[in-house]
């Protein structure tokens, strides 16, 4: 055989393939996943022919319905598999379902993307490919095409993290996701990334004159009338306040202090807090509405199993329906703005920061500030919307 310098590299690429395949073929037969006789090139030379063949035991097969066919043989490990052994260590050490969710969807995309769902086979190559097809194909749900940051925080975050337990439990020889990044550029910012105080008074005027629809569910029209008041004033996440229950409203002395807790739901650190309610809040009747309330959730109602994450997830697709036409600007998020503007409006009052972050539960940025407990009737503070709903 003659090659020249392009035959020769094809050559070798096509051995090295062939020797892969070999390699896994040998696997599948010490393994007992696939038999001689599965292999026309073996099947043919399985005995040796003429009067010298040499008696061998009998050993028994598994029947053709006890294993997998060559074509359709189970996976040993499946991406799938792989998963829910994570996720069982996972959810024990705290992760929340919203991780569940994000990693889940990226399993299930990569699976349908490779048309398979077998972990052992899956290349760097693979990787690469499933990356590239999530940054040029338009979101079934969205109709857009995902960011690369949107891509390189959910899908290969959860990918790398999926296959490195993979690794470390000796489920798999190696990552094929290690070191596959994207170079993610800093966006131009254009406008505050919070509402500005336009906004906010559109949106709260917005929520103080709401009327239910003839079909609206009374706490839905509850959580519109009151949701965007209490992130004004708290700068909790929306997911925090959608799950605030009768219970978690409390007076204590001269205050009235709402409990956010993961009690009633999920919070973000896994750490309950109280953040003693405005003035403003007190005046506009929101402990009155909360006190006179039937026992639990107050804006939204739990599934028939007690979950509460899933209508909560479809009671703040209902808040981003409310606030997007108020303010349709796309670079600021609907159910996020509340927080960037409570965060400038403490700058603006001077407010400690480790005080107005520990009110809006973010997480310590270190061992110090793990320290100590925030007295929570410190947190009432002079922070004011003026005008805010013509008030």
């Amino acid at each position: 055989m003659v090659v020249d310098e392009l035959s020769r590299l094809k050559l070798a690429k096509a051995m090295g393939a062939a020797f892969q395949r070999a390699s896994l073929t040998i696997d599948d037969l010490a393994a007992g996943r696939l038999f001689a006789e599965d292999i026309p090139a073996l099947a043919c030379s399985h005995e040796p022919e003429g009067p010298a063949r040499t008696v061998t035991p009998h050993v028994a097969k598994p029947s053709q319905s006890d294993r997998p066919s060559a074509k359709g043989k189970k996976p040993a490990v499946t991406m799938t598999g792989l998963f829910e052994a994570w996720w069982r260590e996972a959810q024990a050490a705290g992760r929340k379902p919203s991780t569940h969710e994000s990693y889940f969807n990226t399993v299930k995309s990569l699976v349908a993307f490779l048309k398979h769902d077998d972990a052992e086979r899956i290349t760097a190559d693979d990787i690469v490919a499933y990356k590239d097809h999530r940054l040029s194909t338009p979101s079934p749900r969205t109709g857009k095409v995902p960011s690369a940051k949107t891509v390189k925080d959910n899908d290969l975050s959860a990918l790398k993290t999926l296959f490195g337990w993979a690794v470390m439990n000796r489920k798999l020889p190696a990552n094929p996701a290690a070191g596959l990044t994207i170079k993610v550029g800093w966006k131009a910012q254009m406008r505050p990334k919070g509402f500005i105080e336009a906004e906010a008074h559109a949106i709260l005027s917005a929520a103080l004159a709401y009327v239910a629809g003839p079909r609206e569910h009374p706490k839905t029209a509850a959580a519109k009338r009151w949701i965007p008041w209490l992130c004004a004033f708290s700068g909790a996440r929306v997911g925090e306040i959608a799950q605030l229950r009768r219970q978690d409203v409390r007076r204590e002395g001269d205050w009235w202090v709402i409990r956010i807790t993961p009690e009633a739901g999920t919070v973000k650190t896994n750490e309950a807090r109280d953040v003693v309610l405005h003035p403003q809040l007190v005046e506009l009747g929101f402990p009155k509405f909360a006190t006179a309330s039937k026992e639990g959730h107050l804006f939204l109602v739990p599934a028939e199993d007690g979950d509460v994450l899933k209508p909560q997830a479809g009671l703040l697709n209902r808040m981003r329906e409310f606030v997007r036409p108020i303010v349709p600007d796309p670079r600021v998020q609907p159910n996020h703005g509340w927080r960037h503007l409570f965060t400038t409006l403490c700058i603006d009052a001077e407010i400690e920061g480790r005080v107005y972050n520990a009110i809006q539960g973010h997480a310590a940025r270190n061992v110090a500030e793990h320290c100590g407990d925030d007295p929570p009737f410190i947190w009432l503070l002079p922070i004011n919307h003026p005008e805010a709903a013509g008030r």
